[in-house]
């Protein structure tokens, strides 16, 4: 084949790509403004008077407000899209107040040859992968008094994990900044591990450099009043890998937003996650992958189980493909297991693409009861009905779980699934 780099890209998308009702094999521009380079890196980015902003404007996701200011932000009202499924009354003032309470203590377990240092908001590095994207978010920015960073030097392939432990003591509005740095060609696991008690607006960066490969565990074990809201947003180098898993068990009320964006070509992102909501508990996530360079591949799966009274889980997923990420192949799935009455379950995907030459998109989400199908079949095969469910409901969220990789985390968490069985007498 003859021609140029782009040429020969555009030929291969081209005869690999399928059919998209509605795209041209250009595709189609959802933009009526030109996108220009922000600070963050990759066609993403737009200009912003206050420090930056991504994606398209007028689109559903990709087009959010993002600032450093938390006075760019108005109040919140509840009926703002990205807050809709969110009890503001169960925040913490989070959203409003002044975050003056003591951050999480941090404690981090690593090898030698990892770096950690606790810096000012002047470093460099604060801001590298991210900025604020909600009012809750921009709070935190605005109120954090030093940042823990991680380094996993160039080159290193560390055979234990990271383990940086958060604990919260008290339940004074607090915010917390934490940056992880994976240099190039570096290869590591890294747990963030949240336990105690605590009210917690989060910031976490996360910077995967160029052919680096990085897993990131976000435990939430907190105690059972605790309020946790976390950004997490992760930068992705040429030819890098992430892997995002997101476990979330304790809590009032907790929050995620994990946020991938990549700044190369080439990039792979695996974005899993599992929840399990007990009685009045509120766990949300909300996902978005910005495939803003071509040839990168995305696949996400969050799973969930909810029992009790009034336990709610919401899962949004977001994925655009921009017109410039020609050869993506991208996936999205989100499924619930509900297992008593009394329990709501809310699940969004979306997909926005704006160029028919990519390798493949999708998306899908499923919310079901209990199946009493697959009860009978064990139960017929003398396995008592407690045994029998626990069985189904461990089956059902294991998939995450054997994803991370960590045999002596994967131990915990089967762990703590059985006691979640238990305490709903499952």
């Amino acid at each position: 084949m003859t021609g140029t780099t782009e040429e020969a890209t555009k030929e291969t998308a081209r005869i690999g790509a399928p059919s998209i009702a509605g795209f041209t094999e250009e595709g189609e521009s959802l933009s009526p403004t030109p996108v220009v380079t922000g600070p963050l890196g990759g066609a993403a980015a737009k200009s912003h008077s206050h420090g930056g902003g991504y994606g398209i404007p007028d689109s559903s996701r990709a087009g959010r407000l993002t600032s450093y200011q938390l006075a760019d932000f108005p109040e919140l009202k509840g009926t703002e899209e990205e807050w809709r499924f969110t009890p503001l009354r169960r925040l913490g003032g989070l959203h409003k107040d002044a975050l003056d309470g003591a951050a999480p203590a941090v404690a981090v377990e690593a090898p030698a040859s990892v770096r950690v240092e606790t810096v000012g908001r002047d470093d460099s590095r604060v801001g590298s992968a991210g900025i604020p994207e909600d009012r809750v978010s921009a709070n935190a920015w605005a109120h954090f008094a030093d940042a823990t960073v991680v380094t996993i030097p160039a080159g290193a392939e560390l055979e234990d994990r990271v383990l940086v432990t958060l604990t919260g003591a008290g339940l004074a509005a607090s915010a917390q900044h934490v940056v992880i740095v994976a240099e190039e060609n570096a290869r590591a696991v890294v747990v963030l591990n949240h336990e105690g008690q605590a009210i917690v607006s989060e910031n976490v960066e996360i910077v995967v450099g160029d052919r680096a490969d990085l897993t990131i565990v976000t435990l939430q074990e907190w105690s059972d009043d605790s309020i946790h809201v976390s950004s997490q947003q992760v930068k992705v180098g040429r030819e890098a890998k992430i892997k995002h898993v997101a476990v979330s068990l304790g809590g009032s009320l907790v929050r995620l937003t994990p946020t991938v964006r990549f700044a190369q070509p080439g990039g792979e992102a695996q974005v899993f996650g599992l929840y399990f909501a007990d009685a009045g508990q509120h766990l949300e996530h909300r996902t978005f992958v910005d495939h803003a360079q071509p040839n990168c591949i995305s696949n996400v799966l969050y799973k969930g189980a909810l029992q009790g009274k009034d336990a709610h889980t919401v899962w949004v997923g977001d994925v655009l493909i921009q017109k410039q990420a020609e050869g993506t192949d991208s996936y999205e799935k989100n499924q619930n297991l509900v297992l008593t009455d009394g329990c709501r379950a809310d699940s969004v995907p979306n997909l926005e693409i704006e160029t028919g030459l990519i390798a493949g998109a999708g998306h899908a989400s499923a919310t079901g009861r209990f199946d009493d199908e697959h009860l009978f079949y064990l139960m017929a095969r003398g396995i008592p009905e407690d045994v029998a469910r626990r069985l189904v409901v461990r089956g059902f969220l294991n998939e995450i779980i054997q994803k991370i990789g960590v045999p002596s985390l994967e131990e915990h968490l089967v762990e703590a699934v059985e006691r979640e069985l238990e305490a709903g007498e499952n």
